[in-house]
């Protein structure tokens, strides 16, 4: 009974972290990226700082200390798997950063509802779900929800919304192909080899769209650089990551979710009093509580296929061919 509490009692502690650092880092790349505040307007930059702490860091984990060892990485694996994941991991940050310089971050989170949609979108199309019509229908009214909260969006911007949509896309894109890929190859990375791996090629895929969008702007505009800032940025984004691994190692995907929902409600009341422009609607309300309704019974079916599979060894036969037909 001690060892079970003492266990629950670490998960908690586990997602308390992860439901700190997610919204720190969130209200953290918004100050430092808004006009308003900091006014650093160069998401692609702060990206690649991001991706380039947290690759020497692994890299020094991995090579100098030893801390775990680096995986068996062939080049048509690294071809084939890391380099197509780096791409959208890369594509995912640099969208999802850039929403911040035109939308709200509560207006972000409710946008993120999507989240679900997209990722079976991708399932479906890469052939690792099926098109089912009750996911199909959580789906809609996921979908429905988020278009009535960006109705009642007082300060909509549609430069900020595609942003901010093409950025959830490709991270759904980037959790299938993981899934495909990685499974696949009968890879398994832990947090410290997966950005020892991903980050630096997510910074070269970052290189060209800095090198063609921001490098011109960086040098007429008069920058303010400071290094504890950056540095401390980073270093939450670095934690961030290690902390997603470690809720996922203790708890699984769904229990994430639900604890990426709260975070989500905290993360939108917590926007609205740190930067008073970010005000809410009753429509966002309205919409962001039919998204989420949609969101909750997706997870519940994932929750009940994945209960549903674990049990098929155990079936007889019959019932087996019941069940795949």
């Amino acid at each position: 009974m001690a060892m079970i509490s003492k266990t629950l009692v670490f998960t908690y502690i586990y997602l308390l972290i992860y439901i700190i650092l997610s919204s720190g880092v969130i209200l953290y790349n918004k100050w430092v990226l808004s006009p308003k505040y900091f006014n650093f307007p160069f998401p692609i930059t702060l990206t690649m700082i991001h991706m380039a702490f947290s690759g020497i860091v692994s890299f020094f984990l991995v090579r100098v200390f030893k801390v775990v060892s680096p995986v068996k990485m062939t080049f048509e694996i690294y071809a084939t798997c890391v380099i197509p994941i780096s791409a959208f991991f890369a594509a995912s940050l640099w969208f999802g950063n850039t929403a911040y310089l035109y939308i709200s971050v509560a207006f972000i989170q409710m946008l993120k509802a999507l989240m679900p949609v997209a990722t079976f979108i991708m399932a479906v199309l890469c052939g690792t779900d099926k098109a089912r019509c009750d996911v199909f229908l959580n789906m809609l009214v996921v979908s429905v929800g988020v278009v009535v909260s960006s109705y009642g969006e007082i300060h909509f911007n549609v430069v900020g919304t595609v942003y901010q949509v093409t950025g959830i896309f490709a991270e759904a894109l980037r959790l299938v192909l993981t899934q495909v890929l990685l499974q696949k190859k009968g890879l398994t990375l832990n947090p410290i080899t997966s950005l020892y791996y991903i980050a630096p090629c997510s910074f070269v895929f970052l290189f060209v769209p800095w090198y063609l969008l921001e490098k011109p702007g960086m040098e007429v505009s008069q920058i303010q650089f400071n290094f504890w800032i950056f540095f401390s940025n980073a270093l939450c984004a670095l934690a961030l990551n290690f902390s997603i691994f470690l809720v996922i190692g203790r708890t699984g995907a769904v229990t994430i979710r639900v604890a990426g929902v709260l975070k989500d409600w905290i993360l939108i009341a917590l926007s609205t009093v740190i930067f008073p422009e970010s005000t809410i609607t009753g429509m966002n309300i309205i919409g962001y509580a039919i998204a989420l309704c949609g969101v909750v019974m997706y997870n519940y079916l994932k929750v009940r296929d994945v209960r549903a599979s674990s049990q098929l060894p155990e079936a007889a036969p019959e019932r087996m061919v019941k069940v795949c037909s």
